[in-house]
């Protein structure tokens, strides 16, 4: 059992190894930070949108702009999309749980706002669906997916495509550079003296 065990750990170390050279995603990263820094510099926000695990990881990096991340620091609008039950179950019940999205982000989302969708596959269709709305409002769209983009890489701006197809693998780096890009705009807002 041990031996499994660090094989997991091993095969995560790994891929996040291989990130340090993957320019396309340090490049992507790097953009979405100084989209996100504009982006509230101009009063706007940053939604979130997932599914099962990607929906959690939504929310984990939603609450660190909305409450703080290393230090004290005024809360930046940030809100992870699936939050409301009630909503979330009513949309789905009387339209499509395709839509449960796209929806909120017309009622919420403003020019120059930033949506960032988390899908492994890259084929959450309520996920793409969100970005087409958002892409028409003029906002931002970043795509955080495993290899290959799925279906989404063909409707957001930025892709952070993860290279693997090993789902918690994916996640585990989706968190990684969640919390950096997190990370790096608290700084860039807040400097400390």
């Amino acid at each position: 059992m041990i031996d499994f065990i660090k094989s997991k750990i091993q095969t995560s170390v790994d891929l996040k190894t291989s990130l340090l050279s993957n320019q396309a995603i340090l490049k992507a990263v790097e953009q979405v930070v100084n989209d996100i820094v504009s982006s509230y510099q101009q009063d706007g926000k940053v939604l979130w949108c997932g599914n099962g695990g990607s929906a959690a990881d939504s929310q984990h990096l939603a609450a660190e702009l909305s409450g703080r991340f290393y230090y004290d620091r005024p809360p930046l609008n940030s809100e992870a999309l699936h939050v409301n039950t009630s909503y979330i179950t009513a949309v789905a019940n009387d339209y499509s749980y395709d839509v449960i999205y796209s929806r909120l982000v017309k009622a919420m989302g403003r020019k120059g706002d930033v949506l960032i969708g988390l899908s492994t596959s890259g084929n959450s269709t309520n996920v793409i669906k969100a970005f087409d709305e958002a892409n028409a409002l003029g906002m931002i769209t970043v795509g955080m997916t495993g290899e290959t983009g799925g279906k989404m890489k063909d409707h957001c701006k930025y892709l952070i495509n993860i290279p693997s197809k090993d789902t918690p693998r994916i996640q585990e780096c989706h968190m990684l550079l969640g919390h950096t890009i997190c990370e790096l705009v608290e700084m860039k807002l807040f400097p400390k003296a």
